[in-house]
């Protein structure tokens, strides 16, 4: 029986293997402005726009926002069946950007604003040859 293996569901966006994860953001090295996913560059007014730096995020942040999907939502997302609603929250980071995530490790009803949150990879979903899609998630501290 071959070893089933773990990966990210989309390339790029944080630091694999999963006990330490990080986000990787961007930065630029002519206004400091940070952002997420890296590629995703959002300069201050009059910048120049010069190169941008590869960054690891911070891995704490807290929850100033968040909604509860209650629905499935369409191909191409992969969900659990049968389906059970979850968080999904925009975290502020140290950096100065909101990261938007799925929530982990909390019951809905409980999820409130300016909890503490880290950052955390866990199974997105089970690919056909019952390997692992990973995706970030924030977790309660």
């Amino acid at each position: 029986m071959a070893q089933k293996k773990q990966y990210p569901a989309v390339e790029g966006l944080f630091t694999c293997p999963p006990e330490e994860p990080r986000l990787i953001g961007g930065r630029c090295k002519s206004c400091g402005t940070y952002f997420f996913p890296k590629f995703a560059a959002f300069h201050k007014l009059g910048c120049e726009q010069g190169p941008v730096e590869e960054v690891l995020l911070s891995r704490r942040g807290e929850l100033v926002s968040y909604t509860v999907q209650y629905y499935q939502p369409p191909r191409p997302f992969v969900s659990p069946d049968p389906f059970v609603p979850y968080g999904i929250g925009l975290v502020a980071l140290p950096e100065g950007i909101q990261v938007p995530g799925m929530l982990t490790g909390i019951k809905i009803e409980d999820v409130k604003t300016h909890i503490k949150v880290e950052l955390v990879v866990e199974k997105l979903f089970q690919d056909e040859e019952g390997n692992e899609a990973l995706t970030w998630k924030w977790r309660p501290v």
